[in-house]
């Protein structure tokens, strides 16, 4: 079963977070508040974060600048993951992906039927990973953002999380490059 092993250290992650956005600024990014803050209260460290139109073009562009970014471990997005028109999130995202955490999605949609019911089927939450970096695209709601980080991102980015966590494995995400 799912715990926290006490008997090893906490190791922090270095999290960017991505706002996509065509109205939000920083001061009304209630979504983005809402991840820094838990971020920050998990011991982790905000490496950057930045709000950008609901463009394909240019989320893709920021996915790929942050995940070859030495500073930055995890890149978690919100917004755009809708079904509307301007909703473009999810596809920037696999634009830049090498492996899709396909279960990602699959368990967020799970937490979000608890709360929400079938309203979840709306969401296209997803996750990935493309240059050693993990990428998370989160609806743009306060709720969604909450819930996909109190009930899955927490603890797989909780290098105490047992039976296994993304942190452990975060040195090996790269390794296909390094071989020659």
């Amino acid at each position: 079963m799912s715990r926290i092993d006490e008997t090893k250290d906490f190791v922090p992650v270095r999290i960017a977070v991505l706002t996509v956005s065509d109205t939000r600024s920083v001061e009304d990014d209630k979504s983005g508040d809402t991840l820094v803050k838990r971020i920050e209260a998990a011991g982790h460290i905000l490496a950057r974060r930045d709000i950008v139109p609901d463009e394909r073009a240019q989320i893709a562009g920021i996915l790929r600048e942050w995940s070859t970014d030495d500073g930055i471990d995890v890149i978690l997005s919100t917004g755009g993951t809708g079904l509307t028109g301007r909703d473009v999130t999810v596809e920037a995202h696999r634009d830049v992906y090498e492996k899709e955490i396909e279960a990602f999605g699959t368990v967020f949609t799970h937490v979000s039927m608890a709360k929400i019911g079938t309203s979840a089927v709306q969401s296209r939450a997803c996750g990935g990973v493309a240059n050693g970096t993990y990428l998370f695209a989160l609806p743009g709601s306060p709720g969604a953002c909450k819930d996909a980080w109190d009930e899955i991102l927490s603890l797989q980015l909780d290098y105490r999380h047992r039976p296994c966590n993304f942190v452990e494995i975060m040195p090996r995400l790269d390794e296909h490059l390094r071989r020659k």
